[in-house]
C-alpha cells in the first residue's frame, strides 16, 4: 500500500497579446466595439467568446464603408484603418482558436 499526494493547480498563459495605438479609440468606437475591447472589465466581457460577435459585427461594418473609417486616421500615420483591421482581424481569430481564454485589456 501507499499513498500518494500532490498538490495542483492552474497556472495562466498568455496565449495571445496584441499592442495597438489608442488613436484608434475613435475609429473603434464609431464601429461600435471600442467599449468591449478597449474596457472589457467594465462591459461584462470575461472570455474571448463573448468578444467574436462584437468583433465581427465591427469589421464587417468597417468594411462596407472603409472611408466611414479612415477620417479618423491619424495624421501621421501612427493609427490607421489600413493597420487596424488586419490587427482586428488577428484578434478575432485569436478569439474563435480560444473562445475559453479570459480577456484582459492594460490602457
Amino acid at each position: 500500500m501507499s499513498l500518494d499526494i500532490s498538490l495542483n493547480k492552474v497556472m495562466e498563459t498568455e496565449i495571445f497579446s496584441a499592442n495597438i495605438t489608442h488613436r484608434l479609440n475613435r475609429m473603434a468606437e464609431e464601429a461600435g466595439f471600442y467599449e468591449a475591447v478597449w474596457r472589457p472589465e467594465e462591459n461584462g466581457i470575461e472570455n474571448a467568446e463573448q468578444l467574436i460577435p462584437i468583433l465581427e459585427a465591427g469589421i464587417d461594418r468597417m468594411l462596407a464603408d472603409p472611408e466611414r473609417y479612415k477620417k479618423h486616421d491619424a495624421p501621421n500615420g501612427w493609427g490607421t484603418y489600413e493597420q487596424f483591421i488586419p490587427w482586428l482581424r488577428k484578434l478575432l481569430s485569436a478569439c474563435k482558436e480560444n473562445p475559453d481564454a479570459t480577456v484582459r485589456a492594460s490602457r
